[in-house]
């Protein structure tokens, strides 16, 4: 009776931390850029750790598209409690996997350049995608999308794959914006100027685009950000198009299945507050969602400011997708 005794003392003792972690530990699914050393997540998980009794625990996948397949494949016994990193790219289809739970989070604070009032996705950061050059090595580039097509094809451009990168499938969208069912023609006229498209955007900007392989290449309005407050060089800039710049906001989402909801939230709520917001400018090298006031680096001053922002329905992206991505590839091995 007394071993008996002794026996189930120590189950309860050795149980504890367990189960401590367990209600303790907020699991989110993101992507390299965020939870990297140099991205926002490391100081975001100091941040709000100090605002409760808990840890963070990011789960690192290699894209938005890579979070939602992990959600999709482990269902209801998915381990996250938050996912962190997805777009209005791919929202939708995120939404629709029914894995998802409403944030409750008050948006009064959000400042972006369209209407916000979706109850399942909160945004953290956003910017336009936009074609940044290297000025020593094309000091005229082209002013719009109808100029940069019809330029002459010694004029090299790097862009990414759509099925596999968000600003890959950021300038999908825009082509079909602006030119719509002509869209299929303009990129095989475009075709000829592309050096390569790349799986990642990092795999472009870094490997190739900062060795000087092409002197332009698709990436962000905010970039040269980064080059200006780190690098403290303006040689890389942004340039602005004539047909407006396709807009990009980035979202996080509370997870049905997952037993943290009170923890979940707090989180999102937070996201809104300046103790986050304050590292996405020059971190994520994107717009905060909030507003920072007199805390935005005085670089992004100096950012292009596109007249209009480029925008489809996240339905509408959900619905089309498959089908504008057959076009890209039909028009791409012509």
């Amino acid at each position: 009776m007394l071993n008996r005794a002794f026996t189930l003392l120590l189950l309860a003792i050795t149980s504890v931390p367990a189960i401590a972690e367990k209600a303790t530990t907020l699991t989110i699914y993101t992507h390299p850029s965020f939870a990297a050393e140099w991205g926002p997540g490391p100081a975001v998980k100091k941040a709000f750790e100090q605002t409760c009794d808990c840890q963070i625990n990011y789960v690192v996948l290699n894209s938005g598209g890579d979070i939602l397949q992990r959600l999709r494949l482990e269902g209801e016994s998915t381990q996250a409690d938050l996912v962190l990193g997805l777009d209005t790219a791919t929202m939708e289809t995120t939404r629709q996997t029914g894995l998802l739970a409403n944030h409750e989070t008050d948006l009064a604070a959000l400042d972006l350049p369209i209407d916000w009032k979706d109850p399942v996705f909160v945004p953290y950061d956003w910017g336009y995608f936009a074609f940044v050059y290297d000025t020593e090595q094309l000091p005229n580039p082209p002013e719009s999308l109808e100029t940069l097509i019809a330029a002459p094809n010694d004029l090299k451009i790097i862009i990414q794959d759509p099925r596999t990168s968000t600003p890959g499938l950021g300038l999908l969208l825009w082509m079909r914006n602006v030119y719509g069912d002509q869209a299929p023609q303009k990129w095989q006229q475009l075709s000829g100027k592309i050096l390569t498209t790349t799986k990642s955007w990092s795999d472009g900007y870094f490997s190739l685009f900062m060795n000087g392989e092409a002197p332009m290449i698709l990436s962000y309005s905010t970039s040269p950000a980064y080059h200006m407050a780190v690098d403290k060089t303006d040689r890389y800039q942004a340039v602005e198009f004539k047909e407006g710049h396709y807009l990009q906001v980035e979202v996080a989402a509370l997870v049905k299945p997952s037993d943290k909801k009170q923890l979940g939230r707090a989180f999102l709520d937070f996201m809104l507050s300046a103790d986050f917001q304050r590292h996405i400018p020059l971190k994520n090298v994107m717009y905060p969602a909030a507003d920072l006031g007199d805390e935005l680096p005085a670089v992004f001053d100096q950012l292009i400011q596109p007249t209009e922002a480029l925008y489809f329905d996240p339905k509408a992206v959900n619905e089309n997708r498959r089908k504008w991505l057959n076009e890209w590839l039909d028009a791409m091995t012509r």
